[in-house]
């Protein structure tokens, strides 16, 4: 018999920070009717963007992690802000995070980054005919380079862990597994 949703019973804030919420949800299991605490990381929704130049290279970025203490090759990407769709954050990021803009947005779909202990969603999107309009636009929590590559060198990049971000990867999957295949 497959599991079955869990009656939340009580949900309380615990700590707020600048990202994030922690919240603790007491709720009973519908296989054993005990109840438990589950430590919950609330946060805005993500997003990423795969740029594609026309001359089908991506658009990426090296950025310094703090949780990893090292430098990344990923996608640009970032929170959906309170007065943002995911459209429009995906545009903003793209554009802060790199110089470029998009002729055309594409939607690559939704994933839950780690449902286990957190509540929100990243957005995946395909950026066609991106193009440099500016200087990028950095917080100052951040320190990125841009770095083109040719779009058939990403299967390696991951296979050899130079691009090894879940959630980059997971965009890249749902480009060359739902995209890609498209007629």
């Amino acid at each position: 018999m497959p599991p079955k949703d869990w009656k939340l019973l009580s949900s309380k804030p615990d700590r707020s920070c600048q990202l994030f919420s922690l919240r603790t949800d007491r709720a009973v299991s519908p296989r054993t009717g005990r109840p438990a605490d589950f430590f919950v990381v609330e946060a805005s929704p993500w997003v990423n963007v795969i740029p594609l130049t026309p001359q089908n290279e991506v658009v990426l970025i090296h950025q310094y992690r703090h949780g990893a203490r090292r430098v990344t090759l990923e996608i640009p990407g970032g929170l959906v802000e309170e007065a943002d769709s995911p459209e429009e954050a995906a545009r903003r990021e793209l554009r802060e995070e790199t110089g470029y803009a998009d002729r055309l947005l594409i939607p690559l779909g939704a994933v839950y980054p780690n449902p286990a202990i957190q509540d929100n969603l990243c957005y995946s999107f395909l950026a066609k005919d991106v193009y440099p309009v500016g200087a990028q636009q950095q917080d100052e929590e951040e320190d990125i380079e841009v770095v083109l590559k040719p779009l058939e060198e990403i299967p390696r990049l991951i296979r050899e862990g130079q691009i090894d971000h879940a959630l980059v990867i997971a965009a890249f999957y749902r480009f060359y597994m739902e995209y890609q295949t498209r007629p």
